[in-house]
């Protein structure tokens, strides 16, 4: 994908100059897998505030859930008067053994509801398939699915209710090509983050925001990532990792392959 706005550098008449932009969601907000030369991390939030023109607050951090974006960083957000928010959070609560879609809803519905009535253009997420991008075992695969159609549907309602914008993950040009996608296959590479400033890019500018510049999608300034990161990472962060959120998804996947295959066998 290539991030061309039309006009883009040439404010239209009735656009919105962006001057502060808000940054709420996770770890994937933060820029995990985008990894800085001399430590931390960039991410998409950096690249679409340089595209804008504008200040970036990034109020995200690691492990955040809805609850925690409703409760901690929208009332910061506020505070800040952005003309435009960008989102991506839910991931972790479909992770959980305490799921909940009418609780995922309100805090969603709060936090688009309140930046919208303020006069933020919101642009949130909906999120892909996981398995395309991973291999698990099909039990897993199935639940988590379930879980991101429910987030996905509940993203659809609240965005629809509010007027807001979403960049939907499956359907993003590039995002299911390998050199998107960071050694975890969770959060974007480099290139993974740049076709989500883009894409943010292209929502915003269709909610009535300037962009004053593309996106560059050419990866520069991030840290090299070599085998060896790989493999630290993996033995460091990944199976520990894996194996916590296996513990809070493995029950739920089992009764979800129980009805799947029930339906199948037709008892």
């Amino acid at each position: 994908m290539t991030a061309q706005p039309v006009g883009a550098g040439e404010a239209a008449p009735s656009a919105t100059l962006v001057r502060t932009l808000v940054a709420l969601g996770d770890s994937t907000t933060v820029g995990l897998g985008d990894p800085l030369p001399g430590g931390g991390w960039r991410g998409f939030g950096p690249l679409l505030a340089d595209a804008l023109d504008a200040r970036l607050v990034n109020l995200s951090f690691t492990g955040a859930r809805m609850g925690c974006v409703r409760a901690r960083q929208l009332p910061r957000a506020l505070r800040a008067r952005p003309e435009a928010a960008v989102m991506v959070v839910g991931m972790n609560d479909t992770l959980r053994a305490d799921f909940d879609p009418v609780r995922l809803h309100d805090d969603l519905d709060a936090v688009v509801g309140q930046l919208t009535a303020a006069g933020t253009a919101v642009v949130t997420a909906r999120y892909h398939d996981h398995g395309r991008v991973f291999r698990i075992p099909r039990a897993l695969h199935l639940a988590l699915m379930r879980r991101i159609d429910e987030l996905n549907a509940i993203t659809d309602r609240v965005v629809a209710r509010h007027g807001a914008r979403c960049l939907d993950l499956h359907v993003l040009p590039g995002a299911y090509e390998r050199d998107a996608w960071s050694v975890d296959r969770l959060h974007p590479s480099e290139r993974g983050h740049r076709l989500l400033a883009a894409g943010f890019a292209e929502r915003l500018l269709e909610a009535g925001c300037h962009v004053a510049r593309p996106v560059d999608l050419r990866c520069s300034g991030g840290a090299v990532v070599t085998p060896v990161h790989h493999a630290a990472w993996l033995v460091v962060k990944g199976v520990p990792w894996l194996w916590r959120r296996g513990q809070d998804l493995v029950p739920y996947a089992v009764s979800v392959f129980v009805q799947d295959l029930r339906r199948r066998l037709g008892w």
